[in-house]
């Protein structure tokens, strides 16, 4: 990457430079089942809302708050977190980090009611908002610079694997064992994650971290929080003109305005803002906000698609999605290399275009759909990503200087976090607007039913569907047009998600660095980083 880049940290001391490897395969652990617990439980809802003893009897409003309470709290406390990993020690904050989401995660599974299951998921969100920044920024200070691409390849292509293997861990669990077995799966994975920290991850922190930016911090958090609430709630009402909503988002981007101007002003700021005047920085937090907003959108409703209109189970539908995280597992730790030959700029369009026209393909998508195809689109989906995450995860990284890496992976996790988040909401909204516009013709048509039961059938096609079975065969009739209505929206979601990839492509190329000179990148080597160790 040619980002410019800050002065050269001290080498990295032989005793962990011998062991960065294994260390690595520690945090991803971590990572791991930190990244899989936020996609496993999209597996579990349908369960979790049926009666007890087999379920919770959850509504869908808890059902959607047992999701949300972990985003919310996870995306509000990313950036405090790495500031406070920067400070106290980044192996301290992820030793406490997975130790909370352990603790949560046993306490998600033995809920006795929805209430219950909404709060611990909210304490597993805190915990794992101190786990997936230190993640990035301990791997910055166990690899020499040389090798942070390669090191960020693996770690991007393992956050991949995790969202796609998420549903087909929750199915084979939900197939032989109750619904809190998809919380309780992460406790002895944590005991082995912490014992393993202990004995092998080294501490880092901010030699020189100056005072503690109380009021920047307090901005970021208050901010974060009014804004992603903000977003979900648009997205559970379809409407982002509603007046509170209006208000959340408002109030959040008017705070965030505050926390901006009040770190460009203070003499010691949480976040130096002067890093964001650099283009390619810029334009990498960019690319990752995009990116995830087109890639979260698209796992909705593609969950819907293949469930409800293809008929797959929960746990076949993630094997279909697997060739996504096979893609991301073999590119993202090779990424490097396309970037050496070709540079970031030229790599990142490319792979956001592929991003793009996969997206678009699910405009092609209908009922009969063969499932090689839907394997061929998912495979080159996964291939675009994985020559976009790593490079602009880089270069968001090595923009930094190294004791600042917390705060880097703060930024880098926040923005995906927001741009996932919006991505949900936005397209779910869009998703649903259009399905309803799409299915009212039928119900009206359909005879008298019940305002409930109509509402509940225009409100999505799972709505429809479950209204269709209690009318037992007269329902029948309601399938049909219920996928047709849904094939529909799909397809339109699926061109706003094609666009808003077709701005980060555009977006990388204006910004991005291209391929270094030949020269410089000889300079680089003779008088920045030392050759890389034998």
């Amino acid at each position: 990457m040619s980002t410019p880049r800050p002065p050269e940290a001290p080498r990295i001391p032989e005793t962990v430079h011998s062991r960065r490897w294994v260390i690595l395969a520690v945090l991803m652990l971590s990572l791991l089942i930190v990244v899989l617990d936020n996609s496993i439980l999209n597996v579990a809802v349908k369960t979790i809302a049926g009666p007890a003893p087999g379920g919770l009897g959850a509504t869908q409003s808890e059902l959607e708050w047992a999701i949300n309470s972990y985003t919310l709290v996870f995306a509000g406390l990313l950036f405090t977190s790495g500031l406070l990993g920067d400070r106290f020690g980044r192996k301290r904050v992820l030793l406490f980090g997975i130790v909370v989401f352990g603790i949560g995660s046993a306490l998600a599974a033995a809920s006795a009611s929805p209430t219950e299951l909404i709060a611990y998921r909210a304490v597993m969100g805190f915990g794992a908002a101190f786990v997936m920044p230190a993640t990035l920024a301990i791997l910055m200070n166990v690899f020499e610079r040389e090798e942070q691409p390669k090191a960020i390849g693996i770690w991007a292509g393992g956050v991949g694997l995790a969202i796609a293997i998420g549903p087909i861990t929750g199915g084979v669990l939900l197939e032989h064992f109750w619904w809190g077995s998809v919380f309780l799966v992460n406790v002895p994975v944590v005991i082995v994650a912490l014992v393993a920290m202990v004995l092998l991850v080294p501490d880092s922190k901010d030699p020189n971290p100056g005072r503690v930016d109380l009021v920047g911090v307090g901005l970021s958090v208050v901010g974060l929080v009014l804004l992603v609430y903000g977003i979900i709630h648009g997205g559970e009402l379809g409407d982002f003109a509603d007046p509170t909503v209006l208000a959340a988002v408002l109030g959040g981007l008017a705070v965030l305005t505050a926390f901006v101007l009040y770190e460009k002003r203070s003499s010691h700021p949480s976040l130096d803002m002067a890093y964001f005047k650099k283009p390619a920085f810029s334009a990498a937090v960019a690319a990752i906000a995009l990116v995830f907003f087109a890639l979260m959108g698209v796992t909705f409703f593609s969950a819907f698609y293949l469930q409800s209109v293809r008929g797959y189970s929960a746990l076949q539908a993630g094997l279909l999605i697997l060739p996504l995280a096979v893609a991301q597992m073999i590119f993202s730790p090779r990424a490097r290399h396309v970037v050496e030959r070709f540079g970031a700029r030229a790599v990142c369009t490319v792979g956001m275009l592929l991003v793009a026209v996969c997206l678009a393909a699910f405009a092609l998508f209908d009922a009969d759909t063969p499932l090689w195809f839907l394997g061929v689109v998912f495979f080159i989906q996964g291939t675009g990503m994985a020559h976009v995450m790593p490079p602009v995860t880089v270069s968001i990284m090595q923009a930094l200087p190294r004791e600042k890496a917390g705060s880097g992976s703060a930024v880098n996790n926040t923005f995906r976090q927001v741009g996932g988040a919006l991505g949900v909401a936005v397209l779910g909204s869009l998703l649903s607007a259009v399905y309803r516009n799409e299915i009212e013709g039928t119900l009206d048509r359909f005879g008298a039913l019940p305002a409930a039961a109509r509402k509940a059938a225009g409100e999505s096609i799972e709505g429809t569907l479950g209204v269709a079975d209690k009318l037992g065969p007269a329902g029948k009739a309601l399938i049909g047009p219920a996928n047709d209505a849904f094939l529909s929206a799909m397809h339109v979601t699926a061109l706003g998600s094609a666009a808003v990839a077709l701005i980060g492509a555009a977006v990388v190329a204006a910004f991005l660095p291209g391929r270094p000179p030949k020269a410089a990148a000889e300079e680089h080597t003779d008088t920045g980083a030392p050759a890389a160790r034998r």
